[in-house]
């Protein structure tokens, strides 16, 4: 993961994690955290949920999780990616580097439509190295 950083000082600060987001109920903390709870369906029948922890911040030096299509928006979540930049501020990725993570090149969907929807398409992507190697062991197959 941390080959596709930009480099710091040109990330704005609409992608840094608001301090009021790490512990509020549903922050940060209680998304990525593990979770044993009684919770209730919608038909009022009790069950125990239960998550494993996700590592938070995402770590730099192993590959990333799979992108989801509602990486984008300030709102905390479980699935998108949080890094420690290099200034320690925990922040989202960016645009470019969710093309980076899905190998397209940098700016490929800076078409002006929504920033929002530029992740949506990162999520709904393929991994385009992933693809290409599945493809070579294809060619050789009779």
């Amino acid at each position: 993961l941390g080959d596709v950083l930009v480099m710091p000082g040109k990330v704005g600060d609409e992608f840094i994690v608001r301090p009021g987001d790490m512990l509020k109920e549903k922050g940060w903390v209680y998304l990525k955290g593990a979770k044993s709870e009684p919770r209730e369906g919608t038909d009022g029948f009790t069950y125990d949920y239960k998550e494993g922890p996700i590592t938070f911040p995402d770590a730099l030096d192993r590959p990333s999780r799979t992108m989801v299509t509602g990486e984008g928006g300030l709102t905390p979540s479980r699935f998108k990616h949080v890094i420690e930049d290099k200034t320690g501020k925990l922040r989202r990725i960016t645009p470019v580097e969710a093309e980076r993570l899905n190998g397209f090149p940098d700016g490929w969907t800076d078409t002006e439509m929504p920033r929002n929807f530029r992740y949506f398409c990162m999520g709904n992507a393929l991994v385009v190295p992933l693809v290409s190697e599945i493809m070579k062991g294809i060619k050789y197959i009779s």
